[in-house]
Parts: structure tokens; C-alpha cells; sequence
């Protein structure tokens, strides 16, 4: 690891973890109050959604920007710049007087938090190698999980004496212990090893990086993975507590055991990897993601428990897939990290952006959405694989991990 005056290992991987939980904070936490939000904005169900569905479009365009950036002035002034413009914003929230204003903040604060997410992964490639890279990996997705486990629970505790703002006022909170942090941290990235270009040449960095078939097409097959779950934290509220008729507070407590269930992806992850192929991996994956789109189908309905148990194979392989497809993807970047870092965050993102804007589709029932959802992408996934197989877009680079 490049040393660090004033933070240890154990400190940096805290806070690689810390930083990996500001996204499912930024969702999870009010998703028990969207339907109060609803009322509340005098809104629809889809304009209330939408809060979540451009956090996460604009986030994913902010992560290309700002990888660029990074590998040209340095990871540590655009963490802080990041810090700071999703603190703001997460007051911006908190104060909105209508829904326009409240997507005015959340647009911010996906622009601070994607350039903060692009730094936390580049920082792993930065600062670890081999299997310790892989550990860290898999414990910070462990502990990363921890903010969607607990998060609605807290949301939901909020509501109990506050409102929907109380949510945002916390967000501002961690945020300005982010920005704490972050001038703390030293530079990682040396002088000599920066892109010495133009600001405006420097996103040229993203066509070369664009150029690599196989890359792309690893990481598109990856992102349709994870594009189901995002229709799933769209929709999760609606399904619980209008369909099902819970409280904003047992849905809470519904979403954390789901939630929790991810803390044992990245442990099952480092197993497999001592004892599985990448391709018996994949396979895996495909067949569970498969099986619980069809259970949600066909027994989702019936209750809130069986759709918890449907959904539940889902959020554990696909708390395995991250850290696997991470891991893949980081060996395939072999210069500009801070690019391809923002490219390998920036496509998942935006398949979950447009995931979570199907999940909140009119679809008359939003369980059967989900598991047409759930099953189209698992589909679409196995399909772009059999045609990385045949080697339509090249093999994977010397030393990398290959999946064919």
C-alpha cells in the first residue's frame, strides 16, 4: 500500500468502506418515506421515483467525468471536490420546499458522490495487489453492506419523530465527516505517472478505454446483472407497504433482512474463488439469478414473506457478482486507472438507472414487474457471455482473469 501519514491499513480500508456506503445511503435511507413523499409533494409515484432514478443517471455521468480528472490533477483534490459538493447538496435536500427543488439537490449530490465513488476504486488498484487486492475487495462489498442493512431501519426509526427531511439532514452529516476525512488523506497517484494533457484531452482517456472489446463486454454482461436489484430498491417500498399493506416500518424491517443477507456474498465470493473456475462462477450466477426471477413470478405475490424469500437468492449472487466482476475488470485496467474506474462504475450505474425507472413502470403489479425484470436481464446477460465465449470481442489481456 502507498503509505499514508495519517491513516493506517486498517484506516484505509475503513474508509474505502465508508465511502462505498455513501450510494445505498443516499438511496436506501428515505426509500420508507417515498410514499409519504408522494403525499406529501402532492406527486405521482413516478416523479417521487425519480429522485432515486436521477441520483443514479447523473451519477454515472459524473464518474466519467471525474475519472479522467483524477488520473490528470490527482485523486485527492477531486475526493475533497466531491465531499464538499455532496455535502451541500444533502443540505440543498433537506431545505426543498417542492419536488423540483428536492431533484435540483439530489442532482448534486449524485455529482459529488460519483466523484467520490470513482476515487474509492481506484484507490483499491492504487493501493493493493493480488489477493490482497481481492480481500479488499470482498471486505469492503462486506461491510459496504452494512449502509443498505441498516439504512431504511434508521429511515424508518426517523419517521417516528421527524420527517422525510430528517433522512437528508443525516446525509449531510456523514458527508461533512467524508470531507473530514478526505483532507487527511495523501495523494496516491505520483506526479510522473498523471496524464499531462489538456483538461479537454484528458476525455479522451474514456475512447481508449471504450476501444477495449473485451473490457466493454465484460462489464456490460456484469451490469445486467445488476440492473434487476435497482428495479428491486425502485420498487421495494411500493411492494411492501402498498401491496402487501406493512408499515413504513416493518417494510424496514422486511428490506434489512434482505439487505443483510449481501454481507454474506463477499465471504461466499472468497470461497469460490479458492475452489471454482470463473466460468463454474458464472454459471452460478446465471442459474440462481434465473431461479429467483421465476420464484418472484410465480410465488412473489402471495406474500411478504415468500416474495422475501423469492428475491433473497438474487441479493446474495449478486453480492457475490460485485467483488468478481470488480476483480476481473481492475486486472483488466492496465493504465489510467482513474478512467477505467470511472467506465467500470459508470455502466453498472447507469443499467441501475434504468432499472430502477422500470421498476416504478405503471406495470399494474410491480412484483410481476420485477420478476419480467429480474428474468429479461438474466437473459440478456447469459446471451452476451456465449458471445464473449466465441471470442466476438477478443480475448482478455495477458495476466488478467478470463471468463471464456
Amino acid at each position: 500500500m502507498r503509505r499514508q501519514k495519517y491513516l493506517t491499513i486498517s484506516a484505509m480500508i475503513a474508509y474505502l468502506a465508508y465511502i462505498g456506503m455513501f450510494i445505498p445511503l443516499s438511496t436506501d435511507l428515505y426509500l420508507p418515506a417515498l410514499p409519504m413523499m408522494s403525499e406529501y409533494f402532492s406527486a405521482s409515484e413516478f416523479l417521487v421515483g425519480l429522485t432515486l432514478t436521477i441520483f443514479f443517471f447523473v451519477f454515472a455521468i459524473s464518474m466519467i467525468l471525474f475519472g479522467p480528472l483524477s488520473d490528470k490533477y490527482g485523486r485527492r483534490p477531486i475526493l475533497i471536490f466531491g465531499a464538499a459538493i455532496y455535502t451541500a447538496a444533502s443540505f440543498a435536500c433537506a431545505e426543498a420546499s417542492n419536488i423540483y427543488f428536492l431533484l435540483a439537490g439530489r442532482f448534486f449530490q449524485a455529482v459529488g458522490s460519483g466523484a467520490v465513488i470513482t476515487v474509492a476504486t481506484t484507490l483499491i488498484k492504487d493501493c493493493f495487489r493480488g489477493k490482497v487486492m481481492r480481500k479488499i475487495l470482498a471486505i469492503t462489498q462486506a461491510l459496504g453492506v452494512i449502509a443498505p442493512m441498516v439504512a431504511p431501519l434508521v429511515g424508518g426509526l426517523l419517521l417516528t419523530f421527524t420527517d422525510w427531511r430528517g433522512s437528508f439532514y443525516l446525509l449531510t452529516i456523514l458527508g461533512a465527516i467524508n470531507l473530514f476525512i478526505a483532507f487527511l488523506f495523501c495523494e496516491t497517484l505520483p506526479e510522473h505517472k498523471r496524464y499531462h494533457g489538456g483538461i479537454l484531452n484528458s476525455m479522451t482517456l474514456l475512447l481508449e478505454v471504450s476501444k477495449k472489446k473485451y473490457f466493454i463486454a465484460v462489464l456490460i454482461m456484469f451490469a445486467f446483472l445488476s440492473k434487476p436489484y435497482m428495479a428491486y430498491l425502485s420498487s421495494s417500498s411500493f411492494i411492501y407497504i402498498e401491496h402487501f399493506a406493512l408499515t413504513a416500518q416493518e417494510y424496514s424491517y422486511f428490506f434489512a433482512v434482505n439487505s443483510a443477507a449481501s454481507i454474506a456474498g463477499p465471504i461466499i465470493y472468497l470461497k469460490l474463488k479458492n475452489n471454482l473456475s470463473n466460468v463454474a462462477m458464472l454459471k452460478l450466477c446465471f442459474v440462481v439469478a434465473m431461479t429467483s426471477g421465476i420464484l418472484v413470478l410465480s410465488i412473489g405475490k402471495i406474500s411478504a414473506i415468500m416474495f422475501l424469500l423469492a428475491f433473497l437468492p438474487f441479493t446474495i449472487i449478486g453480492a457475490v457478482s460485485r467483488p468478481f466482476a470488480m476483480e476481473i475488470l481492475l486486472l483488466e485496467a492496465k493504465e489510467n486507472v482513474g478512467t477505467a474506474a470511472s467506465v467500470i462504475n459508470f455502466v453498472p450505474t447507469l443499467f441501475g438507472s434504468l432499472g430502477m425507472m422500470l421498476g416504478t413502470l405503471p406495470w399494474g403489479n410491480f412484483i410481476s414487474g420485477l420478476g419480467i425484470i429480474m428474468t429479461t436481464a438474466t437473459f440478456l446477460s447469459l446471451v452476451l457471455w456465449i458471445l464473449i465465449k466465441q471470442r466476438k470481442f477478443g480475448v482478455a489481456s495477458q495476466n488478467a482473469s478470463d471468463l471464456t
